[in-house]
């Protein structure tokens, strides 16, 4: 079963919904692709299990572009620990609370001195909106430091790519809503940041609305000494 069969039928029986606890101890518990170990899950299923990328396994092989670097970069590539997560910034809801997060990370990387061991790459599933330009402006709301040099919004170049790698690569579901009560659609849409090693391997999948910063800095560390 590929994983866009599986995320079908996972979703289905709230299987995804069921495995968010994440706390592993430190050892590797014997793979040595990943430094932290597999993480407790409230249901009895490996990463193989999963509809997204998780703990001991390679991050998609995908490339997307970088629309403020006029480049684009290759995830599986990254010779750095990372962070990726998926947004949309016109959510109200949600997304603010994941970039909080992830700057809340970022924040922390800058004051603690270690900003160039570590990048950010928040992914758009709404690349009809979420231009160059709206990219900057929504960094000034979220007070996120674009000029740091470790903070990469990432663009898939159309809705249909972006379905192709948000959620059919990435698992992150995401669906179209018309609201009566507002005058432009929105996404109705699961949550996951995922914390990547330098070798291209994932070591947590946080599926989390609202992603603990605190964790994920703590993780972050260990994966970087």
């Amino acid at each position: 079963m590929n994983r866009r069969d599986y995320l079908r039928t996972a979703t289905a029986v709230g299987l995804a919904g069921s495995v968010a606890g994440c706390t592993g101890l430190l050892d590797g518990d014997g793979n040595p692709n990943v430094t932290l170990g597999e993480p407790d899950r409230e249901v009895d299923a490996s990463s193989e299990d999963l509809p997204y990328p998780a703990w001991g396994q390679k991050v998609p092989d995908v490339s997307v572009p970088v629309p403020l670097e006029d480049r684009t970069v290759s995830l599986r590539s990254i010779d750095k620990a990372s962070l990726v997560t998926f947004f949309y910034s016109h959510c109200n809801t949600v997304c603010p609370v994941l970039i909080s997060a992830m700057r809340n990370i970022q924040t922390h990387s800058l004051n603690e001195g270690y900003a160039d061991e570590v990048a950010f790459f928040p992914t758009t599933f709404d690349p009809a909106r979420d231009d160059a330009d709206r990219f900057r402006a929504y960094a000034d709301e979220m007070n996120v430091d674009t000029d740091a040099g470790n903070w990469h919004f990432l663009r898939p170049e159309s809705k249909d790519r972006a379905k192709a790698v948000v959620q059919e690569q990435f698992g992150v579901r995401f669906d179209r809503t018309e609201p009566e009560d507002m005058d432009m659609y929105m996404f109705a849409h699961s949550a996951l940041t995922f914390l990547v090693n330098a070798d291209g391997y994932v070591e947590r999948a946080y599926r989390s609305k609202s992603p603990d910063a605190d964790q994920i800095i703590s993780d972050l560390e260990d994966i970087r000494t």
